[in-house]
């Protein structure tokens, strides 16, 4: 029994430790996601034709891997269709239709900060579902990375609000908050390379019917990408998105989320805003201010103290020899 306690204190340990990094290269992955997206749409493309094109070109990029990682237990694919399914249509294709057409209607932090409210969502629905109560330290500590995102998106100066527009945050909210849940499932035996490429293939399809019947405006040039201090070609922040911004983040995020719980891993995903800045002030120019600096202190500031809380939820858990899945 002795022997037993130990490995429940000590295996823990290293996951989080990986899984803090993985989450940490996927928010770094998907925060460079904008700047590039940027150059593009500023060079002719619209925005549903650069995220189609980024999510199929991920899914091409993992299919390989993900086949050999499967180490041919195709009736895993089978088992968990439904998943796959809900990951591709909700958590990819879902949420990013829904952020973009709210950027359509309102200010673009605005529909940030709504959608990264999704860790409040996760946590709800572990209280609903496996009857996980947040703790106090959970609660002040998701405060705290709220008032951040606040701080972070500048929204103090004042924004555009439109009751559409809130709705569809409200969809992208929802979808983030699904990608989490999902993502966390350790219980499948879906290996995350394999769940990734088969959401991604899923959403992308998705998203180019969307594109074919006039849901989401389609347009593409060959015109060269200008940055702030290089202009590229345009396949060069096409390859960035699809394989870094993509591929990459959506198994770094599977990978995190399942050593951290969907809980934990949606606060630490909120670094992404933080990255986005450095990589907008890299590659656009556009420097942060000291609010939004402050603001990223909050955040981080929050995460640690998510971290603290759920530390204690799961020693609570140990001590009573429960033991509570992810999902």
């Amino acid at each position: 029994m002795t022997a037993l306690a130990h490995d429940i204190e000590t295996a823990p340990s290293s996951r989080v430790a990986s899984g803090f990094g993985f989450a940490a290269l996927s928010a770094m992955a998907f925060g460079l996601s904008g700047s590039l997206a940027k150059g593009l749409l500023d060079a002719g493309w619209t925005a549903g034709a650069a995220v189609t094109v980024r999510v199929l070109l991920a899914a091409a990029v993992l299919l390989i891997p993900a086949a050999v990682s499967l180490r041919g237990q195709w009736n895993r694919l089978r088992d968990n269709a439904g998943l796959i399914v809900a990951y591709g249509v909700i958590g990819v294709a879902g949420c990013q239709l829904a952020y973009f057409n709210a950027v359509d209607h309102m200010d673009v932090g605005v529909a940030l900060l709504i959608e990264f409210t999704c860790p409040v969502v996760v946590v709800g629905w572990m209280w609903f579902r496996h009857e996980q109560r947040p703790g106090r330290l959970t609660v002040i500590g998701g405060s705290l990375a709220a008032g951040g995102l606040v701080l972070v998106l500048n929204l103090l100066s004042g924004a555009d609000i439109d009751g559409i527009g809130i709705v569809w945050a409200l969809g992208a909210m929802i979808g983030a908050a699904v990608y989490w849940v999902i993502s966390a499932d350790d219980d499948t035996g879906l290996p995350p390379l394999a769940l990734a490429a088969g959401g991604l293939l899923c959403g992308g399809v998705i998203l180019l019917i969307a594109g074919l019947v006039g849901v989401v405006p389609f347009a593409a040039t060959r015109a060269d990408v200008t940055f702030a201090h290089a202009t590229v070609p345009w396949w060069v922040p096409i390859v960035g998105l699809g394989v870094v911004t993509a591929a990459l983040a959506y198994v770094l995020g599977i990978a995190a989320s399942r050593r951290l719980g969907s809980r934990l891993a949606s606060f630490v995903g909120l670094a992404e805003v933080l990255t986005a800045l450095v990589f907008a002030w890299l590659l656009l120019d556009q420097s942060p201010s000291p609010v939004q600096l402050g603001g990223g202190a909050l955040i981080l500031l929050g995460v640690i103290v998510v971290k603290l809380g759920e530390r204690q939820v799961r020693q609570e858990d140990f001590s009573t020899g429960s033991q509570i899945s992810t999902v």
